[in-house]
């Protein structure tokens, strides 16, 4: 990655998680009410852009690519896509990132070079042993 895909990447992990967050809220008052058709144009929005990133590797379900504005999805099934996509989002940034000196670095074109210079996050899976 480059440090522009990074900062895209950055952004629509925020997205993602902003979008969990206020269609959890949601799908914890009324789980089988359908998301009205302004908000999935966000959340398909937002899950293309990461199938662009991800890939057919780190795409959770290899059939699904957005939801049908045909078939409006229900508060708590695009809470779960959602989710899926978040913890995909882990993996493929655990898998593009390094440490050295005690920092998380972000690797630049897939190199560990000493122009890496973009500081994360260690892995989630880290920080919670």
């Amino acid at each position: 990655m480059n440090k522009d895909e990074i900062d895209v990447f950055e952004k629509l992990v925020g997205q993602l998680q902003s979008l969990h967050s206020e269609l959890g809220a949601l799908a914890k008052k009324s789980p089988k009410d359908a998301v009205n058709t302004f908000k999935l144009k966000f959340v398909n929005s937002t899950l293309q852009k990461c199938n662009e990133i991800f890939g057919e590797r780190y795409r959770p379900f290899e059939d699904f690519e957005a939801f049908s504005t045909d078939d409006m999805p229900s508060n708590s099934d695009v809470t779960f896509i959602i989710s899926q996509y978040i913890e995909c989002a882990e993996k493929f940034r655990s898998d593009n990132i390094f440490q050295r000196s005690g920092y998380w670095l972000w690797r630049i074109d897939g190199e560990k070079s000493d122009q890496a210079t973009i500081r994360t996050a260690p892995p989630r899976k880290l920080e919670n042993k």
